[in-house]
């Protein structure tokens, strides 16, 4: 029986790989431990039991506050044997984000009517944050202790269209809003991705995003219930080494990772052409690239300076996916290079036409193709006013429908996301347009910031001024400005200060009038690690319009 088709529980696909797979095992090299599956699955019972007996219902959302450790998928497994919901929780992002965590876990397990957390020993220290609400420690003991008194009671499985997953999606603070997602749905979307790559008993999968980010989650659940080792690392573990964390990847033997394009060029600085022998990556089958714009001069970059290691261009696997719909919406051909369209930037932002040109035109901007949709999904291209279908090379928002994708939220405020539904097809919020069945995202429908009666995608004024010396880490985002003028707000890191950051700030809006002839353009310079990311990473272009609002 293949575990991951769309048929059956999640508890019931582990308890399938236990039988088939026993000694095959997830390795957390971040904190140097190992799990079997034959393990998992007994601990994931035992675990289940104990929630039951103490009262947990079914269907009901029951908090995971675990790191990228053992205790993370024990919890998960645990949680969908008992018949309740799991509901990862994000850790805290750093010093500058802490003051805003304790509402934004509150945010949440409000909106969830969350009644109980298994929290990692680990995390002890934030158990004060969950007021209210009941915390159960998930530990060692917890992993070696005895198995559970028989088989969990009839009453309690799960059905395949029972609540399995509420997954918060990145970004979610004061107002957040919880992807529920039925074990049928989870096991299609994991089906889509196990069909869209050929997954095999002789790959490997390996990440380091963390398991509470849908591309962490759903990537690593994809392993496991393939039967196939997974390896999962720390976010912090790949953020401080880059270099070190490719080492070990290419050591383990894993030949599928997911990251958003941030994690390539961070590769990329870490790496220099003269260090590149030093790797093995001749095994590295699918490198997912996802998760926020795919630059084309970071995917030139990286499969030019990887070659000498072996890593093929066609590895480099540009899609497009989202919570919704448990991850996978696009994938491109297998064995495929990475394709861009060329296109006009002006007719793209004010006509929504996709108008190809060359390359070395003026004004040409390049547009990742992700490929078609992944098997059980639809994809369409409407205008965002009339939602009625628009042509190959327009513009419009994305629409997805399938069996993997979310019938709705869990919101404080429901009102506030039953616009995301139209006659069974879900708004992504995303703009792109199709193309001979190929998919191109251009951007998402919110970034989108009008200026003196110009359309500007965010993304483009920030292309244009990421290579400035004395950008911390080529980080900067643009969104509207916070008081309301007609300039756009572009907000960079650096480590500069007095005249040295006012030139920069100087260099910035030139450099944007010269790239797409905008002068409206208010710079504001911030301290290193200031702009708010989320969980996969990326910058958050509203979150930093507030932090400069707030200094005003």
């Amino acid at each position: 029986m293949n575990s991951s088709d769309s048929f059956g529980t999640l508890p019931t696909g582990l308890a399938d790989i236990a039988a088939a797979h026993p000694r095959v095992s997830a390795t957390f090299w971040s904190t140097a431990e190992n799990i079997e599956y034959a393990e998992l699955h007994r601990a994931a019972e035992s675990a289940a039991a104990a929630l039951l007996a103490r009262g947990v219902r079914r269907g009901e959302p029951v908090g995971i506050l675990c790191p990228n450790a053992p205790e993370f998928i024990v919890s998960f497994f645990a949680i969908t044997a008992a018949g309740a919901a799991a509901t990862p929780l994000p850790l805290p992002a750093g010093i500058r984000r802490a003051a805003g965590y304790p509402q934004q876990l509150a945010a949440i397990t409000a909106a969830a009517g969350m009644r109980t957390v298994l929290v990692s020993p680990a995390f002890a220290e934030l158990v004060p944050l969950l007021d209210g609400v009941d915390v159960e420690f998930v530990d060692t003991a917890t992993l070696s202790g005895p198995s559970a008194d028989g088989p969990l009671p009839d009453h309690a499985a799960p059905g395949p269209d029972d609540l399995a997953v509420v997954q918060f999606t990145s970004g979610s603070t004061a107002t957040p809003k919880g992807v529920r997602l039925t074990h049928r749905q989870v096991l299609s979307g994991l089906a889509a991705i196990r069909e869209g790559i050929a997954l095999d008993l002789d790959d490997q999968g390996g990440f380091w995003l963390p398991l509470f980010h849908d591309m962490g989650l759903f990537g690593t659940l994809s392993a496991i219930l393939r039967g196939i080792p997974a390896h999962v690392w720390s976010p912090l573990a790949f953020v401080k080494d880059p270099a070190r964390w490719l080492r070990e990847f290419a050591a383990s033997g894993t030949t599928i990772t997911a990251m958003p394009n941030f994690g390539y060029e961070a590769l990329l600085a870490a790496i220099p052409p003269e260090k590149v022998a030093e790797y093995d990556l001749s095994r590295w089958r699918i490198a997912f690239n996802g998760a926020e714009p795919i630059s084309h001069a970071v995917v030139s970059a990286f499969t030019e300076r990887f070659v000498p290691a072996g890593f093929a261009p066609s590895t480099m696997f540009g899609v497009y996916g989202m919570a919704e719909a448990t991850l996978a919406v696009a994938f491109p051909p297998l064995g495929r290079a990475p394709i861009f369209e060329w296109v006009d930037r002006g007719g793209l932002a004010d006509d929504f036409l996709a108008q190809p040109v060359s390359a070395d035109e003026p004004g040409a901007r390049a547009i990742a193709g992700v490929g078609g949709a992944v098997r059980g999904l639809r994809i369409r291209i409407v205008d965002p006013e009339t939602v009625a279908p628009l042509p190959d090379g327009r513009v419009g928002e994305i629409l997805i429908q399938g069996a993997s994708v979310t019938d709705g939220y869990l919101a404080v405020d429901p009102a506030a996301v039953a616009d995301r539904f139209i006659d069974g097809w879900l708004r992504t919020g995303d703009l792109g347009y199709l193309r001979g069945g190929e998919l191109f995202v251009t951007g998402r429908c919110k970034d989108m910031i009008t200026v003196r009666g110009v359309n500007h995608y965010a993304q483009d004024v920030e292309a244009a001024v990421t290579g400035v010396e004395g950008i911390y880490k080529r980080r900067c985002t643009a969104a509207v400005d916070p008081e309301g003028a007609d300039v756009i707000a572009l907000i960079a890191e650096t480590e500069l200060t007095g005249d040295d950051a006012a030139a920069l700030a100087e260099t910035i809006r030139k450099q944007v009038a010269a790239e797409l002839g905008l002068a409206a353009v208010e710079v504001h310079l911030v301290a290193p690690r200031s702009i708010p990311r989320t969980s996969s990473g990326k910058l958050q272009r509203l979150a930093a319009r507030d932090l400069i609002a707030q200094r005003q």
